[in-house]
């Protein structure tokens, strides 16, 4: 999987890394078990602070993504066990509406927020 980041953004570095991650995970090119690239050198590749990243994986470790191993490195983590774990609906429906809101205050139309999401929707693995 290619981390890669766009300097020129308005959403931060490290979440930039952070959603790469889990799309990655979602798509299954990330699986448990797998390996992240170490803090220094995916900082190194991509030309940004090492503390950027680090942030980036203590995030995603929070969030149950990953596990750290101390300077064995960040590793995906195992699915959780109780999907009551990761985002239910409801936290789906207010994140939506979020976006929602955000689009149409943007100048963007319903019917366009749908067909984005359903884009997105389509991305998504079988089973997902």
């Amino acid at each position: 999987m290619v981390i890669t980041v766009d300097k020129l953004s308005e959403t931060p570095l490290y979440l930039q890394l952070r959603a790469q991650v889990i799309a990655g995970i979602a798509a299954g090119e990330l699986r448990p078990g797998d390996p992240l690239p170490s803090v220094r050198s995916l900082a190194e590749d991509l030309g940004i602070n090492l503390h950027t990243v680090n942030k980036a994986y203590a995030t995603l470790r929070d969030e149950g993504y990953v596990i750290m191993l101390g300077r064995r490195g960040a590793y995906v983590a195992d699915a959780p066990a109780d999907p009551a774990a990761g985002m239910d609906e409801a936290a789906l429906d207010e994140e939506l509406g979020r976006l929602a809101v955000e689009f149409k205050a943007s100048g963007g139309t319903r019917a366009a927020f749908v067909e984005a999401a359903l884009r997105a929707a389509s991305d998504l693995p079988e089973g997902a």
